[in-house]
């Protein structure tokens, strides 16, 4: 019976972690979406303007001119870069849930063997 409770506290600590980890890359992929929602909407936002508007990228407290094809060709490599690090965070997060979901059959397993045999489905009486 020990050996069981303590099986079952490894499982859950296993679990707890799996937990985390996975809280952990939603929030990563959540950060990684407002970034590409942003980009995206700076994209839309060159797509409006004239060929000759000035665009300028702030750099600390200071804005600098930016040449319009240096600045399209940086957007369209965040967003390369972003939607590249959506797929590795959602291929993590896949990751971890088949962990927990294994983790959960485990732990469901264990409790599983540890009940008592007799408490199956008790038979009817007849009247």
């Amino acid at each position: 019976m020990a050996d069981t409770q303590q099986r079952l506290q490894a499982l859950s600590t296993q679990y707890d972690a799996v937990q985390q980890e996975l809280q952990s890359y939603v929030s990563s992929r959540q950060k990684l979406e407002s970034q590409q929602h942003e980009n995206k909407a700076v994209q839309k936002e060159f797509s409006g303007l004239k060929d000759d508007a000035n665009i300028y990228k702030l750099v600390g407290p200071v804005l600098l001119k930016q040449d319009r094809t240096e600045a399209v060709l940086a957007v369209d490599g965040r967003l390369e870069y972003i939607d590249n690090e959506i797929q590795r965070v959602e291929k993590q997060i896949k990751e971890a849930e088949d962990k927990t979901d294994a983790l959960r059959a485990q732990i469901i397993q264990v409790q599983a063997d540890a009940a008592p045999q007799g408490q199956g489905p008790q038979a009817q009486v007849a009247a």
